[in-house]
């Protein structure tokens, strides 16, 4: 990067490259960083480097969490015959501010997208595979985004699965074609996944 620019540019920059941060927004958080205390950035760096040093994927179900295994995982209370398969480990917390699922999740870290050249070795599908085998799972519901990614994961999934015998649902509709699960409401969520359908 050129020595020309400012250190206030710099920081932009940074905060643009984040998902969701526009050039717009990027301005706003960089000056709201510039007014904050030095105690209260270094606060802000600190937590950074702890997330960076603490934060791994579960060895069970890929989301994130500081032990080898994470807390949902490890909760007997959840019903261990039903798993819910997400994108991004962002949507599980969307799905459970709704109150409804009481399963457990399984997370592809993606979706099926030919044009990225993401292709099915390139997600968890074959620890689902291997999970839906050896936890005797028999309930898949497949929460992927409903878009054109979404939809072609959802179908290529159920493909592989229905043949194993294990019931394959759907979410509801409901959620907007084109959104993301992490944006849609809770109430929405939560009937999605009452009303899923099987595949």
């Amino acid at each position: 990067m050129s020595s020309n620019i400012s250190s206030m540019e710099k920081l932009i920059k940074k905060l643009r490259d984040l998902p969701g941060i526009g050039s717009r927004m990027a301005e706003r958080i960089g000056i709201h960083i510039f007014k904050m205390s030095l105690q209260e950035t270094e606060e802000i760096i600190s937590a950074i480097k702890e997330v960076k040093s603490k934060i791994h994927h579960c060895s069970l179900c890929y989301n994130i969490t500081e032990e080898e295994v994470c807390s949902i995982c490890r909760d007997s209370r959840r019903d261990e015959k039903v798993l819910c398969v997400v994108e991004r480990t962002y949507d599980i917390p969307a799905i459970e501010k709704g109150g409804s699922y009481n399963g457990r999740y399984h997370v592809l870290m993606g979706a099926l997208s030919p044009l990225d050249a993401i292709g099915p070795d390139d997600l968890k599908i074959t620890a689902l595979m291997k999970r839906i085998q050896t936890e005797q799972i028999s309930e898949i519901i497949i929460a992927t985004n409903p878009n054109v990614t979404g939809e072609a994961t959802a179908t290529y999934l159920s493909g592989l699965i229905k043949p194993l015998g294990v019931k394959v649902t759907r979410l509801a509709q409901g959620i907007s074609i084109g959104s993301a699960l992490e944006y849609t409401d809770a109430r929405t969520l939560a009937k999605s996944i009452e009303g899923r359908r099987e595949m």
